[in-house]
């Protein structure tokens, strides 16, 4: 009988900057991936282990079902066996349209459509007709989008001004468009006069129309003579044209421009639920499919187990356990209803991992990325517990994180570095916690806090008046200007409305560095997404008389047999796809004419291949310094200027993308959690930028859950006290140093961090 291993067998690893690297993972066992960002722990787990796993388990499927299958290529490796099948919980947004829910994306909703579409009274029909995107089931009123969009006379009209001189700010209806003319020269209305002085009557007319049906002849001149049509009024016109027709397809408007002279309003007719009138009829309990949604889902899952048909309790059956997986989460207070896009980081993450969670099945590979994103501390030793008891059902648990209580409750650790990038790439360490102490491991145990005890003088604010953005309760504040200020609290305890939504509509010169995709591309380097690239093009072109986009990959510098692409992928029809270096070109994705042309003795491709390091001393130019410093001022210095950013780890992509916003000018920056992906010895470097931001005179404001950041800020604000409904009062304003005696969450691990005062 053949053994079954008890571990997982990885020889000869060569994935991005991996060094020919052998492990051996355990199975059944809780494992931490750790290291700097960039040291490799992704290429292992993700583009190694994950990738090689899916592959093989689509092999068991006959070749015409594996063609419509996504298909994966065998990584770079020599050896990698006993793998199981694996679940992966990315970091990913979880995307979704502006209708996706926290009941769509669990795949809850359908079972509650089913429940009311056997059981509720009145019977109404299938389970589709309670769905606000079939033809019985959406409202009439809104056609199924829950709110109605109107013209907003304030946005749409300056009174001030006549027709002449643009009073109408919507463009068709002003004097650039036809219809604009048409009112300025149809006789009925002054167009030199003020709107403000048309009588009441006057006013009436061209705003809503002719009163109680009467119909007003209009001439319109056109090239071919004069034409007769009603006029309608403004209001009534925008309505039809713009707002009650598909506008997709229209040259002239965008979307965007309706709705910037609009006002949009929770539909009365359905209540904002998208849902025709007839369907909110159908009760169970006394309760309407739009009430279920509301529910919080502690309270839904008492509703569902109070169904006692049997038809009606099987059915609840099914979806009661994925609610108790997010009470479990502590996300027992949203609601079904809520909208996914709407939710913290902390909350969505969470979601995230319920929905994969859901499951019986045992002798699976569970891998998670930095599953603490977004989580306050108070709430990592949740996710900790949730982590084991996977584990507990015979499964492997293995997760990339720098959390240190994460790290601490591993069974086993691995670290990858011993620096990033081409600096990495190599196993630094691998066993129990106890050895880490003694390794060469960048990840230290004894981490200890630096209260920040001579915090910068404040002498202006900015204010926040009545703020009642989602669960925000009503809340004034001042945010001091020039200095590092941190907000925190639980998730979902109203930090991103406040800094994300309040805070711009007061302030919208401020410069926002969110956790949205950067729209990564294997055709995009670090060079053209800095804007690094246009410049060097240009240097090239100045000095060898050749035009610009000769040294572009993209354009006419592209090598002729591979595009531009540096490798060929050969049509093999059924099998597993393939990737191959460009014999022409060897990789480099350029033609042999544009490599012939050098600049400081270099070609276009040796001046890619160099650091962001080895870049600050090459060029010579301002402009190109400028930039190449930034990248090196967020830590980025070991990247080269040609790297993918298809190939960069969260952390990198995260510094990336606070980089390009460097570059601007700007007096407040907003970020949202800028520690993502970065590991303790990367956080220094990251404060150092905020500091040397706040020096020159900007204020840096930062949405953080990482005791190092709040430690060295300035000023702290604490939203909560819980999250969702009971969250959205501010618990604390001051000093970090003051924090230390304050009655909060965050009060108490700073406390408890193991505090070292700085001077």
């Amino acid at each position: 009988m053949t053994e079954i291993k008890d571990e997982i067998i990885l020889r000869g690893l060569k994935e991005n900057n991996l060094k020919n690297v052998d492990l051996n993972i355990p199975k059944e066992k809780f494992i931490v991936f750790t290291g700097l960002s960039g040291s490799g722990k992704s290429s292992v787990v993700f583009d190694t282990l994950a990738t090689e796993s899916r592959r093989q388990m689509t092999l068991n499927y006959p070749h015409y079902v594996r063609y419509q299958m996504p298909r994966y290529e065998r990584p770079h490796a020599d050896l990698m066996q006993y793998l199981s099948p694996v679940v992966v919980v990315e970091q990913r947004p979880t995307g979704g349209n502006s209708r996706s829910t926290v009941g769509t994306y669990m795949d809850i909703h359908p079972l509650i459509r089913l429940l009311f579409s056997r059981i509720g009274h009145p019977s109404i029909g299938s389970a589709t007709d309670f769905s606000s995107q079939s033809s019985f089931g959406r409202c009439p009123e809104c056609g199924g989008y829950g709110e109605v969009i109107a013209p907003d006379l304030n946005k749409m009209i300056d009174f001030n001004e006549s027709l002449r001189d643009y009073a109408v700010k919507f463009k068709p209806l002003s004097p650039s468009g036809w219809q604009g003319r048409w009112m300025m020269t149809c006789g009925l209305f002054d167009p030199d006069k003020p709107l403000k002085d048309y009588q009441e009557e006057k006013l009436h007319l061209l705003i809503y129309g002719p009163r109680d049906g009467e119909r007003i002849n209009a001439p319109f001149h056109t090239k071919h003579g004069p034409q007769r049509h009603d006029w309608d009024g403004i209001l009534p016109r925008f309505t039809r044209l713009y707002i009650n027709r598909d506008i997709s397809n229209l040259k002239e408007v965008s979307q965007d421009d309706v709705l910037a002279v609009s006002t949009q309003f929770l539909c009365p007719t359905c209540q904002g639920s998208g849902l025709n009138p007839k369907v909110l009829e159908c009760r169970i309990n006394g309760l309407n499919i739009l009430v279920y949604g509301q529910l919080e889902l502690i309270d839904l899952l008492e509703e569902l187990k109070k169904i006692k048909d049997p038809l009606g309790e099987s059915i609840a059956l099914q979806a009661i356990p994925h609610i108790k997986q997010l009470v479990e989460m502590g996300l027992g207070y949203l609601s079904l209803s809520r909208k996914m896009g709407t939710l913290s980081g902390g909350e969505a993450q969470r979601v995230k991992i319920a929905r994969h969670l859901g499951s019986s099945l045992n002798n699976i590979t569970y891998i998670f990325d930095e599953p603490s994103a977004g989580l306050h501390p108070e709430e990592v030793d949740m996710l900790i517990q949730m982590l084991k008891s996977i584990k507990a059902q015979h499964n492997t648990v293995i997760v990339i994180e720098h959390d240190l209580s994460v790290i601490k409750a591993a069974d086993e650790i691995i670290e990858m570095g011993p620096g990033a990038g081409v600096n990495g790439g190599e196993v630094v360490y691998q066993g129990k916690l106890e050895g880490l102490k003694n390794s060469k491991a960048a990840t230290t145990l004894n981490h200890k806090l630096r209260i920040n005890k001579n915090p910068r003088d404040i002498k202006s604010y900015f204010t926040i008046k009545r703020a009642r953005n989602n669960n925000l309760k009503n809340i004034s504040v001042n945010i001091p200007k020039n200095v590092l200020v941190s907000i925190c609290g639980v998730s979902g305890s109203g930090k991103s409305s406040l800094i994300l939504e309040a805070f711009p509509e007061s302030y919208q010169e401020s410069i926002m560095v969110g956790q949205g995709s950067i729209g990564i591309s294997n055709r995009s380097t670090l060079a053209t997404y800095m804007g690094i690239m246009d410049d060097i093009r240009s240097i090239f072109s100045i000095e060898t008389g050749q035009a610009a986009g000769l040294f572009s990959f993209n354009s006419l510098g592209a090598c002729p047999h591979c595009k531009g692409k540096g490798v060929v992928k050969p049509d093999v029809a059924f099998a597993d796809p393939v990737t191959i270096r460009c014999e022409a070109c060897g990789g480099t994705r350029y033609s042999e004419e544009a490599l012939d042309y050098r600049y400081r003795k270099k070609n276009i491709v040796q001046i890619l291949d160099l650091t962001i390091d080895e870049a600050t001393n090459y060029f010579k130019e301002h402009k190109i310094i400028k930039r190449v410093n930034t990248l090196k001022d967020v830590g980025l210095g070991y990247l080269t200027l040609g790297q993918t950013t298809s190939s960069l780890s969260g952390g990198e992509i995260q510094r990336l993308k606070l980089a390009s916003h460097l570059q601007k000018e700007g007096q407040i920056y907003l970020l949202d959690e800028p520690s993502l992906g970065l590991h303790k010895e990367d956080n220094e470097k990251l404060l150092n930028v905020f500091r040397n931001l706040v020096n020159r005179g900007n204020s840096v404001i930062i949405i953080e859950h990482n005791l190092d950041f709040i430690a060295a800020s300035d000023w702290v604000i604490e939203l909560g006290p819980e999250g969702g409904k009971k969250g959205g009062h501010i618990i604390f304003e001051g000093t970090p140093e003051e924090m230390l005696n304050a009655e909060t969450l965050t009060a108490k691990w700073l406390r408890d961090g193991g505090t070292e005062r700085f001077t």
